[in-house]
């Protein structure tokens, strides 16, 4: 890393521009442009943010990550790091004076740590970019945090099962066993004043995530006793270690296990307040409301039972993101809310919920959020309508300011036009979806061909924000189409009786949800019934082969990474829970629920030509679905059919060719085969 400042020109933000003229119409390589902001962190005092910024390379064929930095309220953004190492994980001490993070570095043969590879934290010093490792582990750090004058990190180390076949696996060691080696995580701490390394706790568990209270007294950890992801699905636990006693205790899991809808749940963000005697934590399921628990500890080393947060109106808890405002008893999280992502904060104490209160009035789509020590200070990332996430900033409760313009080209853009609609089911019920139009676009210029953009999950939801993402948005109302992203019967943000309605009734009512609003469009004289067009990635995906194989109306369709087999997905998927939700049980308990749910059994219905897209590697929906889907439509269906699988890709794409290659046969499939333009070559 070289040790210099770059300094960005907030251009759109000066007082004395002019507002750019929107010239511009919006490509598929103008994705390419836009810069990400992410993982923010705020200085204790409040006067210093930083945070993950990452651009496109085309030569490096996929997106870097570089670190920034800004004073607040008002400083230029700074950017301190030009690597191509990804950093990641930015933490500002209290003072703003210096930035740790964590980073994979190889130098020379990278046979010795702090340049094996592994990632290892290091310390940059803000006033003159300096930055030095400060620890040299050799199977490197997976988590840090900061804490006044030490550092407690997680490490690594394999460790064998004991049981009866043990020897025998030692013994042939050339297989891939399914178990009986785990990748656990050591917990230390690092004093930065003598820069000593001691072993806090070893016992052979592998930790998600961590939290040590502030008077450094107790460790909360999310552990399980394999790596493998299935099992911080449904058997993992919030465990909290008191360092002083050597004591551990496994705080009682009645309420998120036999009382919760689902066993299926995945534990995180165990958090402290700063008295730690409070601790907060997050759980998601699939299909099902999340939950927010507070613990309270008392003297004696007692836990109460956890409180289970309500949470007001149609709120869904959205993102794992957690935190204490400062000394105070609110705890402030996300929620998902008819489009929006507000921040709200919930007075705790004694084992009992205060009031409820919103820091972001408006159309707020949050994304990362920091308070200062003190909880004054909230310093947050925001996906407004016209500009991508930025930071904003200002008193907690108060007006906050937007205080970066990281992507000013978006300035000159000729946007589409956002807004909600709703519609109604067919069983009564409200649907709403975010509808983008043209830029410019007026209902006099005649109905326009459709993109039903479906989002994945599907316990999400699209946000009213702008995007330009390799799923379709932006990119089709500038080529003059439609695009309706429905927030269909399962999706957040819609209270909890539309999320749950799904359970048990995939492939039928969020199917009905769609169809209902393609009709509303239709009936509207917004889009044309006979150039409709659908798409999808992950349940997008799945819904997208859902609607084709029961449904002859549209005349295109994308299906990304989507379910064709629900018995397969539960066999090959890294998340099995997902299905057994949404099926109500297991294979061999609900036989006629996984084979109404699978496409594949409604396969002879299919007509509509269908461009198919998955990742070589994907674990989530594996690669045999897309192989299936498309064995079915060119070998015995005589459907137009294209197979697209990305080598080294997992459930998203992530090269810069991918994601181009991706966003170019959309839009050439969709102009063929709805609108009857000829392939460009």
């Amino acid at each position: 890393m070289r040790n210099r400042i770059f300094t960005l020109s907030l251009l759109a933000l000066a007082s004395s521009g002019a507002a750019a003229e929107r010239d511009h119409n919006i490509s598929i390589d103008d994705y390419f442009s836009i810069q990400g902001m992410s993982q923010l962190s705020l200085s204790g005092d409040g006067k210093r943010a930083a945070w993950v910024q990452s651009h496109w390379s085309k030569e490096a064929d996929k997106s870097l990550k570089d670190l920034w930095t800004m004073t607040l309220p008002q400083g230029q953004p700074q950017r301190l790091t030009f690597s191509d190492e990804n950093e990641r994980s930015p933490t500002l001490s209290a003072d703003g004076r210096y930035l740790y993070f964590l980073k994979a570095e190889q130098r020379n043969e990278g046979k010795t740590a702090p340049y094996n590879g592994k990632a290892q934290i290091f310390r940059l010093t803000v006033a003159n970019g300096e930055t030095v490792p400060i620890t040299a582990v050799p199977a490197g750090i997976s988590q840090f945090q900061l804490q006044q004058d030490h550092i407690w990190y997680l490490s690594k180390r394999d460790h064998n099962s004991e049981d009866a076949f043990a020897s025998l696996r030692a013994s042939h060691s050339k297989p891939n066993y399914g178990h009986g080696t785990v990748s656990v995580n050591p917990l230390y701490k690092l004093d930065l004043h003598n820069y000593r390394t001691e072993l806090v706790l070893d016992d052979n568990k592998v930790v998600w995530d961590f939290d040590v209270s502030p008077d450094g007294k107790r460790v909360a950890r999310v552990t399980t006793l394999d790596n493998e992801l299935v099992h911080l699905e449904g058997w993992s636990n919030v465990e909290v270690y008191d360092i002083g006693n050597d004591r551990n205790t496994v705080l009682n899991d009645t309420a998120w296990r036999a009382q919760a809808p689902s066993p299926y749940g995945w534990l995180m963000q165990p958090r402290w307040n700063q008295a730690g005697d409070q601790l907060a934590f997050r759980i998601d399921y699939d299909g099902y409301p999340g939950q927010l628990f507070v613990s309270q500890f008392k003297p004696d080393g007692s836990v109460s039972k956890p409180l289970d947060l309500r949470r007001q109106g149609d709120d869904t808890l959205a993102g794992s993101q957690i935190a204490w405002r400062g000394s105070s008893d609110e705890i402030c999280y996300r929620v998902a809310n008819h489009g929006r992502v507000p921040l709200r904060c919930t007075d705790v104490g004694n084992a009992k919920q205060g009031k409820t209160r919103t820091l972001t009035q408006g159309d707020y789509v949050v994304g990362n959020f920091q308070f200062s020590h003190n909880g004054k200070q909230l310093a947050l990332t925001h996906n407004g309508l016209e500009h991508f996430y930025d930071l904003y900033s200002g008193k907690a409760g108060k007006s906050l300011s937007r205080r970066t313009n990281i992507n000013p080209q978006v300035d000159r853009w000729q946007l589409p036009q956002l807004s909600v609609v709703q519609w109604q089911a067919a069983d009564g019920s409200t649907v709403e979806g975010i509808l983008e139009l043209p830029h410019g676009y007026t209902k006099a210029d005649g109905p326009l061909p459709l993109v039903v953009q479906i989002h994945g999950g599907p316990t999400a939801a699209t946000p009213y924000a702008l995007q330009h993402r390799s799923y379709g948005r932006s990119v089709f109302p500038a080529n003059g189409w439609a695009l309706l992203s429905p927030n269909y019967r399962g999706s957040t943000g819609y209270g909890d009786k539309f999320l749950v309605d799904l359970i048990g009734n995939e492939h039928d009512i969020e199917v009905a949800d769609i169809q209902a609003g393609v009709d509303k469009l239709i009936a509207d004289g917004i889009v044309a019934a006979d150039k409709l067009a659908v798409m999808g990635w992950s349940n997008g995906g799945y819904l997208t082969n859902a609607l084709i194989s029961t449904s002859q109306r549209f005349k295109a369709a994308s299906s990304g990474a989507g379910v064709w087999d629900q018995r397969l997905q539960w066999l090959l998927e890294d998340t099995p829970g997902h299905v057994i939700n949404y099926m109500q049980g297991l294979p061999w308990e609900q036989p006629k629920a996984y084979e109404h749910g699978s496409s594949l059994s409604h396969a002879a219905n299919i007509t509509t030509p269908t461009l198919i897209h998955m990742g070589e590697n994907d674990a989530r929906v594996p690669a045999p679905h897309a192989k299936g889907l498309y064995r079915a439509l060119k070998q015995y269906l005589n459907v137009p059919t294209e197979l697209l699988i990305y080598p080294g890709e997992g459930h998203g794409l992530s090269t810069y060719q991918h994601k181009q290659a991706k966003m170019a046969w959309d839009l050439a499939w969709f102009n063929h085969y709805v609108l009857g333009q000829a392939p460009s070559k």
